[in-house]
């Protein structure tokens, strides 16, 4: 996703990295580095001196991004939810038919999330356990998904906007069975599998 959530530790010794570079480095790593504790351990079993372990950063620096645990996941949600959002936004406003730009947008979610397995399930499964403040953002970001793909299709009346919300609830609902799973494989594999179903459905009801 974001070249800034690489795990991985800064040089040692004297470096080329600008303050503004190393905070960015230190920043993503801890949020990467959360999540995957995350997975592992579950949300309330985490803890920050976890995310300093696995991310080689001292607590100050830790202190100087988040002001807590809950800070933290919740940066590493928006991150992903930034990025996905993006990603889906630029695949629906390429050319082509409207089947052709769900597809592409279904196809830039997908692989989004399997390209990062611990911010994935962040995302979708273990984001439940972390409060009413990700509750809310998860809420509004689907909405948000739904409202931006009826933007992007042209859907105007009340049935074609549920239509989109009802699309992005099924696709968030059939990956995050397989997230739980752990079958990045079959992930991927949903792209077929949910356009065969849509495309009918699309075509039986020309008013949406």
């Amino acid at each position: 996703m974001d070249q800034r959530m690489s795990s991985g530790p800064l040089p040692r010794g004297v470096h080329r990295l600008s303050r503004e570079e190393v905070a960015a480095s230190q920043r993503g790593r801890l949020m990467l580095a959360m999540a995957e504790v995350v997975v592992e351990k579950g949300y309330a079993a985490t803890t920050v001196a976890d995310a300093l372990k696995r991310a080689r950063v001292s607590r100050l620096s830790f202190y100087e991004h988040f002001a807590n645990k809950e800070a933290c996941v919740v940066a590493a949600y928006d991150l992903v939810a930034g990025e996905v959002a993006v990603r889906i936004g630029a695949a629906l406003s390429a050319g082509g038919d409207p089947m052709e730009r769900v597809e592409r947008a279904l196809d830039a979610y997908l692989e989004a999330l399997a390209d990062e397995p611990a911010l994935a399930r962040l995302f979708l499964v273990d984001s439940y356990a972390a409060g009413p403040e990700l509750s809310r953002r998860r809420a509004a970001v689907h909405r948000a998904s739904a409202e931006l793909m009826a933007d992007r299709l042209g859907a105007s009346t009340a049935g074609q906007r549920l239509a989109c919300e009802a699309f992005v609830g099924a696709v968030v609902s059939l990956v995050t069975t397989r997230i739980v799973a752990g079958d990045l494989g079959a992930v991927r594999e949903l792209r077929g599998q949910v356009m065969q179903l849509v495309r009918p459905v699309w075509e039986s009801f020309p008013e949406l």
